[in-house]
């Protein structure tokens, strides 16, 4: 570097500063009228989809846990070593075709339905007559959806929140209204194929009990229809709560009578949590049963902030906010920037991540929580090709590390079962992990054709997000007690699975995918499986070195580390530049089947890998940036996550316009009224994707012993400010930068240790005390 931090006031501080943080609002001037217009609600475990519909309101209910089968019901796939030995020959001969079909027959349970399922729905019958000066909102803040309007000249409003400090789903309706509120309320849950999957019954004269169990009446399984009829059975319980009118049931109704204010409490237990789970739904109900609004509300309130108001980040004058969020949306359509919806946007990644994802939950799954489908696109499950790894790509930079806890909790049960397979079918050592899985943990592949179903690359991908949550965190118990294991496991695995690449010797994964996209080989077919495909070498490079360093830090001087680090000196490179200049997505410079493809496989490497930097990897670095001017010439991208993914990918490449370009057009192409990410349909990964691409631009650590500040900042954010950002090193960074420059900085180190800062060409090595913060005023 040419230069240190100059005209600079630094200081060292003990002192904690504290957030200040705007109100960050999602607003409507209409009710929703399709479900990607409800404002979602939720605790982790337990949400719902407000409708904010005048009269005939409609929340659309959600719980984790819900989904047919269990952990015992189905088996891994048939497929031995001597079919895989067959595979492998089959591509030495070059018969790929072969490889792929004997892949999918034998180790692929191919087309599968078994998915997460809605809880239900909570439907509303009042008798306004009309409505006027309708608002529907979405705090961010607060994490309550709030509908108000005003009938007949009265005020009426609706509260909703999802409390995790309660375990509950509650609902506060207020009127001056001197008729108040009059009508029915009923709870019911769709039918699974004709069947009814659940009954509403009144318990008494205030309270609805329904309960059910999850099946899949058209579930599939090896591509042939398969009926499930056993599940997670569930409880859910509805009270409700008056200061004035009047309250009845009927069989399976509450009955409202002129109440001017009433709430509402919902919770609901399932047989997944809890074995006397009809006992857990009634002493949940029971510990909030006396207790007020504003008692519920402010303890909702307080343990949610504790969450999201460790940072704040400000990219827009502070004005008031007259625009309703669906018209911004159609303004960015129309080629205009709005630095608050990119904002807000933001915002609503972290919002979502604490909704869905909570320590002792079940992990985001394709749509986090939110869910109304008995048979949801995807299944609704975890599909670990990126898309589970982009749902928690925010959380430990946004400050919010404990919510990973969820998903270590399950890759952890996910790497058990995968050894059965890695042992089964393979003959082999270690854990093999599937591209694909659901709250079960099964670890066999997935799908009838090999180009998405056929990667064993998922493990080691997987295995990034335990190495680097312990970078963030330095959690050392953290590293031996979980991290390691897993990557002991995951590396185990790999080891066995190698094989000699016949043209140089080389070590190669085979067969080997490069999700979800084929190549066209020399006998002109369309095929997917190979030897040594760029993606699988990168991800086993990346596993295997960061097992080594664990090893090392834990001082495990064990026979895999000396056999892991043998074979890593003979890995054959996944990052190989051909002759155009781009990185090659197979093991030959294959023609591409489709040259725009959405998946960017061969660039794990450069993002969410970190062996391809620009100051230690110069020419890969450039042909990072050709290889994605390729993919985009012909059309790649597309909606949705991938969209995301580029965000981040051009945050890497230190090019703050490229970054926003695709902010811009995520924008306009790739949201749905109420902010959830269209891929189409509904993808909760593409919301958590662009939250972590915002982080990127703004602070990297991704490089061994620095931290680059403001390394992508466009020319559309020419002020702003960001406090509570994390960086690898357990390091917490607060920012403020003026007219495209930065004017203050305040690091503050979270265990001692030194760290290298750059900033627009100037460098600053700083050496900080546990609890020393280093600050800087330009």
């Amino acid at each position: 570097m040419l230069k240190f931090f100059a005209s600079a006031l630094i200081s060292l501080s003990l002192v904690n500063l504290a957030y200040s943080q705007s109100t960050s609002i999602l607003w409507y001037n209409q009710a929703a009228e399709e479900w990607e217009e409800g404002l979602p609600v939720g605790n982790g475990r337990l949400g719902a989809m407000v409708m904010g519909i005048p009269g005939q309101e409609h929340l659309q209910l959600n719980e984790d846990s819900l989904w047919p089968g269990g952990y015992e019901d189905w088996g891994l796939a048939e497929g031995k070593r001597a079919d895989l030995d067959q595979i492998r020959a089959y591509l030495l001969a070059g018969d790929n075709k072969k490889a792929d079909s004997l892949l999918v027959l034998k180790f692929s349970r191919k087309g599968v339905t078994r998915s997460h399922q809605t809880m239900g729905d909570l439907w509303f019958n009042f008798d306004w007559i009309e409505s006027q000066n309708y608002r529907r909102s979405l705090n961010l803040e607060t994490a309550t959806v709030l509908t108000q309007f005003i009938s007949e000249g009265f005020e009426v409003s609706q509260e909703v929140i999802a409390s995790a400090a309660d375990n509950a789903l509650i609902i506060r309706f207020k009127t001056n209204h001197p008729k108040g509120f009059n009508g029915e309320i009923s709870m019911n849950r769709p039918e699974d194929n004709g069947f009814a999957t659940a009954k509403t019954t009144a318990l008494n004269d205030r309270q609805l009990e329904m309960s059910g169990m999850i099946t899949q009446r058209k579930g599939q399984l090896d591509s042939k229809p398969v009926e499930i009829l056993n599940g997670v059975k569930f409880q859910t319980l509805l009270f409700a709560q008056n200061q004035s009118g009047e309250i009845s049931t009927t069989d399976s109704t509450l009955v409202i009578s002129g109440a001017k204010e009433f709430m509402l409490k919902l919770v609901s237990a399932t047989s997944f949590y809890h074995e006397n789970f009809e006992a857990e739904a009634e002493r949940q109900l029971e510990k909030i049963q006396l207790k007020s609004w504003g008692e519920l509300l402010h303890t909702h309130e307080t343990e949610y902030a504790s969450w999201f108001k460790r940072m704040d980040l400000q990219l827009s004058p502070n004005e008031p906010d007259n625009i309703t969020t669906d018209a911004r949306i159609e303004r960015v359509k129309n080629g205009e920037v709005d630095l608050h919806l990119e904002q807000l946007l933001f915002d609503y990644g972290r919002y979502l991540l604490i909704s869905s994802s909570r320590p002792g939950t079940n992990p985001a799954n394709l749509q986090g929580l939110w869910n109304r489908h008995i048979a949801a696109p995807w299944n609704a499950d975890y599909h670990v090709n990126i898309n589970l790894q982009m749902n928690y790509w925010p959380a430990d930079v946004t400050n919010l590390s404990q919510l990973n806890e969820p998903l270590f909790n399950f890759i952890d049960g996910l790497i058990e079962n995968g050894k059965n397979a890695a042992r089964e079918n393979f003959d082999m050592a270690g854990s093999m992990v599937p591209h694909t899985t659901d709250l079960w943990q099964v670890a066999f592949l997935r799908a009838a054709t090999a180009y998405w179903g056929g990667w064993i690359g998922a493990g080691g991908w997987i295995g990034r997000h335990y190495w680097d949550h312990y970078l963030f965190t330095q959690d050392r118990q953290f590293l031996e007690e979980r991290a390691f294991p897993a990557l002991e496991a995951i590396s185990a695995f790999y080891s066995d699975w190698l094989v000699e690449y016949p043209a140089d010797g080389t070590l190669v994964s085979s067969p080997s995918t490069s999700p979800e996209n084929q190549f066209i080989n020399s006998k002109g077919e369309v095929v997917a499986t190979t030897m040594g495909a760029a993606m699988d070498q990168q991800i086993i490079a990346d596993i295997f070195n960061n097992f080594l360093k664990a090893s090392d830090l834990l001082g495990k001087k064990t026979p895999l580390r000396e056999k892991v680090k043998t074979q890593l000196d003979k890995l054959r490179p996944g990052v190989q530049i051909a002759e155009d200049g781009r990185i090659l997505e197979w093991d030959q410079p294959y023609e591409e089947n489709e040259k725009g493809h959405r998946h960017m496989s061969h660039l794990y490497a450069f993002h969410p890998g970190d062996a391809i930097t620009k100051s230690e990897t110069p020419e890969a670095f450039a042909a990072v940036r050709k290889t994605l001017e390729f993919r985009l010439a012909n059309g790649g991208a597309g909606t949705g996550w991938s969209r995301a993914w580029l965000i981040n990918f051009s945050a890497r490449l230190l090019d703050g316009e490229m970054a926003h370009e695709h902010i811009q057009k995520l924008l306009a192409q790739s949201l749905y009224p109420n902010l959830f990410d269209g891929h189409p349909p509904f993808q909760i990964d593409g919301n958590f994707g662009y939250t972590a691409g915002v982080a990127e631009m703004l602070i990297q650590s991704h490089e061994t012993g620095l931290i680059r500040l403001l390394p992508a900042l466009p020319k559309a954010w020419a002020s702003g400010s960001v406090s509570g950002l994390k960086a690898r090193g357990d390091y917490t960074i607060d920012m403020t930068w003026q007219d495209g420059e930065l004017k203050s900085c305040r690091i503050q180190a979270g265990k001692t240790g030194k760290i290298l800062v750059l900033y627009d060409g100037s460098e600053m090595d700083i050496d900080l005390e546990r609890g020393q913060s280093f600050e800087v005023e330009f």
